[in-house]
C-alpha cells in the first residue's frame, strides 16, 4: 500500500537500450552514443544540434507511439470513466486476532523515520507475514472476472486473511474502510472496494496488506479481467518488469536512487509516464516508515543496509501522470483517465542482493 525537480532536461533515447539525460545548463557532459568534439572544434555546434535533433525525433516518436496506444485503447473499449459504487460496511475481525496500533483512531499515522532492520527472529516473521500476502493476492487474482464486484473481492481476501489468524493491514488504516485495495482501469492506487462490477477488458491491482505476529507483509499485481486489448497488456507487462528492474539493483550499500532511475530507464524505452507522487517503503513491525523508495529518477541520498525490509511499487500510466483524488480522500486516478498499472514486492537487503518476500 503506498503514500507526494530540478534544471535538469532529460531527454529519453533508446538507443542502444540506454537511457540518456542532457543538463539544460551549459554543461553537457557524460557518454554519449557517439563522442561529442571539443567545444574547440568548428562543427562543434553543427554535431550537437545534430545530436539533439536525433534525441528530439526519439521522444516525439516514443510519444506519438504512446498517444496512438491510448487512443487505440480508448476507442477499441469505449470505457466509461470509473464511477464510484456503493461501499458497504466494514467487515468485523475476531478479538483475538493482535491488531497494529494504529486500528481505532481515524488519524493517518505518521511515516516513522527508523528504517526496519531485522534479526534473525525478525526476518523469520517477516518471512511468515510476506508468503501469507504472496497467497493472498494470488487467491484474489482467481476472483477477478467480468461481473465480479470488488466488494466480494475485498470479502474473501478479508476471510481469508482473519482465517490464518492475521489482521487486513488496510483495515482502519487511517479511517480507510476495507481490508484490501482495488484499483480498477485509470485507478492508479488506494480503490476502496464497492459495489461496482468488473467489465470484460478491465484490468485491475490488487493491494494486499497482512499483519502477522506483529509484522506486516506487503504486495500487489495487476489482473486482466476477460479480454483486455494488447496495448494495455503491454503496459501491464512492462511495469511487472519494472519492478523487477528495480529490485535487480539492490543490495546492501547500493544507494536507493539507483531505483528509480533503473525503472524509468526501462519504462521510457516504451513511452510510459512513472508516477513519482507515490512512494514505497519501508516496512516490519510498522506498516509505513522511511526509507521512502522513489520510483522515478531522483537525488534521494542514502544507501541499502543488510537486513533492512521495504517495498517497491512502480506505477506505470499509459498517458499522464498528473492526478487526482475523489472526495473519499484515498482513491487516485489519472488525470487524463488513461490506464494505470502497478506491481508490488516486499523485499529484504542482502549482503549480495534482495530476496523477494512476498513469493512462494
Amino acid at each position: 500500500m503506498a503514500h507526494a525537480t530540478s534544471s535538469i532536461l532529460h531527454i529519453s533515447s533508446s538507443i542502444n537500450g540506454e537511457t540518456k539525460s542532457l543538463s539544460s545548463s551549459s554543461q553537457l557532459r557524460g557518454n554519449y552514443p557517439f563522442h561529442l568534439p571539443s567545444s574547440n572544434n568548428a562543427n562543434f555546434s553543427k554535431k550537437l544540434v545534430i545530436y539533439a535533433k536525433r534525441l528530439s525525433g526519439l521522444e516525439e516518436a516514443l510519444r506519438i507511439r504512446r498517444e496512438r496506444e491510448l487512443r487505440g485503447s480508448t476507442t477499441a473499449t469505449r470505457r466509461p470513466p470509473l464511477r464510484r459504487g456503493r461501499v458497504s460496511q466494514r467487515l468485523p475481525v475476531p478479538d483475538d486476532i493482535p491488531k497494529p496500533p494504529y486500528v481505532g483512531s481515524r488519524e493517518l499515522p505518521e511515516i516513522s523515520s527508523e528504517h526496519q532492520i531485522h534479526d534473525a527472529e525478525g526476518i523469520a516473521r517477516m518471512r511468515a507475514a510476506c508468503v501469507l500476502a504472496a497467497r493472498v493476492v494470488d487467491y484474489a487474482g482467481t476472483l477477478v472476472r467480468p461481473s465480479v464486484t470488488t466488494n466480494e473481492i475485498d470479502k474473501a481476501v478479508h476471510q481469508m486473511i482473519i482465517d490464518a489468524g492475521a489482521y487486513p493491514s488496510p483495515l482502519g488504516y487511517g479511517g480507510f474502510p476495507k481490508s484490501v485495495c482495488t484499483s480498477v482501469n485509470e485507478c492508479m492506487c488506494h480503490g476502496i472496494p464497492d459495489s461496482r462490477q468488473l467489465q470484460d477488458g478491465d484490468i485491475i491491482n490488487i493491494d494486499v496488506t497482512v499483519y502477522l505476529n506483529g509484522y506486516h507483509g506487503d504486495t500487489s499485481k495487476t489482473f486482466f479481467c476477460g479480454d483486455v486489448s494488447e496495448s494495455i497488456k503491454r503496459l501491464v507487462k512492462v511495469t511487472e518488469e519494472c519492478l523487477h528492474y528495480g529490485i535487480a539493483v539492490c543490495r546492501d550499500g547500493a544507494l536507493y536512487r539507483k531505483i528509480g532511475k533503473r525503472i524509468s530507464e526501462h519504462a521510457e524505452k516504451f513511452g510510459y509516464g512513472v508516477v513519482d507522487r507515490f512512494v514505497g517503503h519501508g516496512i516490519g513491525t510498522v506498516f509505513h516508515s522511511e526509507p521512502l523508495i522513489f520510483h522515478h529518477r531522483n537525488d534521494k541520498s542514502g544507501s541499502m543496509v543488510e537486513g533492512q525490509t521495504f517495498t517497491i511499487e512502480p506505477i506505470l500510466t499509459l498517458g499522464s501522470t498528473e492526478c487526482v483524488t475523489w472526495e473519499d480522500n484515498w482513491t487516485t486516478l489519472t488525470a487524463d483517465g488513461s490506464p494505470a498499472a502497478q506491481f508490488e514486492h516486499t523485499i529484504l537487503i542482502t549482503k549480495t542482493g534482495a530476496e523477494i518476500l512476498t513469493t512462494y
